[in-house]
């Protein structure tokens, strides 16, 4: 697929564990997974010009990715490997905290960011006594209270649908904030044979699905259920606060490393332009 006059654009799937990054976007003098990612593409590809990446879900400094996908246009007479190739020679280049999967040329239309139909995150919390296992330390967050998972279930229902999320969102300049959460719940984890041993605490896991999050939205709606979850806040409380349409100071964004950008779907083909062309229009900023 040209993406412009003489340009192919690539479709990339990678992961990462954010720990160590100052999040997705690149910034000078920060250690980033755009900045890392682009000088390896242009390094392996030996472009004329640095590589500029488009990504599904900009997330911030501490959070993890496993289904990440991102796009970048290349001089065609630079696409000289197959996207196995590619991904092999990747592998020796980049820090083992990131790790592309996959590499493919990319359909008519298609576009990481506006084409999204949906990106779905995962937050997982230990509520165990003794705290976090020391060998999930870095992906789990530990809540020093029993969580109730059916309370919490029942108040994360009552804000499924579109709205406006201000009071869950850092606002950015004209950008919107109005989303449409399709999935939000919990569960507590139910080990395999392979994982109850005595040391072994069952999570309790979030999935989060809307068709975009704004700026820390789905740390806000976490922490709000574990206000829940705890018996500090009623069940009514997160849904009054979104309904006040303001960001409310007693709302705790919950920790970054607990977070993980698990899964983003995209529409088929034939109807990938039509779908970026309809998200470009109803806001501004899809992360």
């Amino acid at each position: 697929m040209t993406a412009d006059a003489g340009l192919l654009r690539l479709r990339i799937d990678l992961a990462y564990d954010g720990a160590e990054f100052s999040g997705w976007a690149r910034q000078p003098g920060l250690r980033t997974v755009q900045g890392t990612l682009e000088q390896a593409l242009t390094t392996v590809l030996r472009l004329p010009e640095p590589a500029q990446l488009t990504v599904a879900g900009r997330t911030d400094a501490g959070v993890h990715a496993r289904g990440q996908v991102a796009h970048v246009d290349i001089p065609v007479d630079k696409w000289t490997m197959d996207g196995h190739q590619l991904v092999r020679r990747l592998s020796g280049t980049l820090p083992r905290d990131v790790r592309v999967r996959a590499v493919s040329q990319a359909p008519d239309g298609f576009d990481a960011r506006f084409a999204a139909e949906w990106r779905r995150y995962a937050y997982r919390v230990s509520d165990a006594a003794g705290g976090v296992d020391p060998l999930r330390r870095a992906h789990v967050v530990w809540h020093d209270h029993p969580l109730d998972v059916a309370l919490m279930n029942e108040a994360a229902g009552r804000l499924l649908g579109d709205h406006d999320f201000a009071a869950y969102c850092k606002r950015r300049e004209g950008a919107s904030t109005v989303r449409c959460l399709k999935e939000f719940h919990w569960v507590r984890e139910t080990p395999g044979e392979s994982d109850a041993g005595p040391g072994y605490t069952p999570l309790v896991i979030a999935s989060v699905r809307a068709d975009a999050f704004c700026h820390n939205m789905v740390r806000s709606l976490v922490g709000a259920m574990l206000a829940v979850g705890s018996g500090r806040r009623p069940v009514e409380w997160p849904a009054g606060i979104l309904a006040a349409g303001k960001r409310d100071s007693s709302v705790h964004v919950a920790p970054a490393h607990g977070l993980v950008l698990e899964e983003v779907a995209y529409p088929s083909d034939e109807k990938l332009a039509e779908r970026a062309a309809k998200a470009k229009r109803h806001r501004l900023d899809v992360v």
